[in-house]
């Protein structure tokens, strides 16, 4: 089985206008970390089906902020955590529920603006999971055209599953701090997978070790081929 990137095409080649913004409606805080030392926040791990509004926090979510105190961070993270899938992470700014925004222009039937958000028009997605492709669940977005007949833009909730090989990473410390799963190396220059890490019951995931990076199988890669869709990359990804 053959693996690749799945990516869009470069900046300025495509013939589609579509814009939309990354904003969900709810997000974790980013934190500063008391083990690793680290402020950040990330922007990769996201849950799109997931609603947060019956807590009584969920106002307070609706805003950015860096917490300083990791307890209220966790308790937080604590707090949504029924919400969410099992395999959930659950990191610095994780965001949840639909995109929210002004989106314009014209769409594809599958769109990256953004190398870990992958956009699809409702017909695109249902004719794909007709297809019998593994791991596809779309996420209603809440996106606000001014243009007639706009489209009907799903988000997929895309599951991490499988991980970049260590022969690939830089020497060092290179699993993820055990408090706020933060890791330490940035996408190597060409990856390599790790074969025993890697699904068999899916077909697009994201790795586990390496946040929004978007992989998808030969099967999934033939399908979109086949049925002529448009505006993607794919990088083969070699496996060890």
């Amino acid at each position: 089985m053959r693996f690749y990137e799945l990516g869009h095409v470069p900046y300025g080649s495509s013939r589609y206008t579509g814009e939309y913004p990354i904003d969900h409606r709810w997000g974790l805080p980013g934190v500063h970390c008391p083990t690793c030392g680290a402020s950040w926040s990330g922007i990769s791990e996201a849950y799109p089906s997931v609603d947060l509004s019956g807590l009584p926090e969920a106002k307070q979510l609706e805003k950015a902020w860096l917490e300083e105190d990791f307890q209220k961070f966790e308790r937080l993270r604590q707090m949504v955590r029924p919400l969410v899938p099992a395999w959930a992470r659950l990191t610095p700014g994780t965001a949840f529920g639909p995109l929210v925004g002004a989106a314009r222009g014209t769409f594809p039937q599958i769109y990256m603006l953004y190398a870990w958000m992958v956009i699809m028009r409702r017909e695109a997605l249902e004719q794909l999971q007709a297809e019998g492709l593994r791991g596809l669940k779309g996420a209603r977005t809440e996106l606000r055209f001014r243009q007639r007949n706009s489209p009907e833009l799903l988000e997929l909730e895309v599951e991490p599953y499988g991980s970049l090989h260590p022969d690939c990473l830089p020497p060092g410390k290179t699993a993820p701090c055990e408090t706020c799963w933060g890791y330490e190396y940035s996408v190597p220059k060409q990856p390599l997978l790790d074969m025993a890490s890697l699904p068999e019951q899916l077909d697009i995931f994201q790795l586990r070790n390496c946040p929004g990076f978007m992989v998808i199988n030969e099967r999934f890669a033939d399908t979109l081929h086949r049925l002529g869709f448009e505006e993607f990359s794919l990088r083969e990804l070699p496996v060890r």
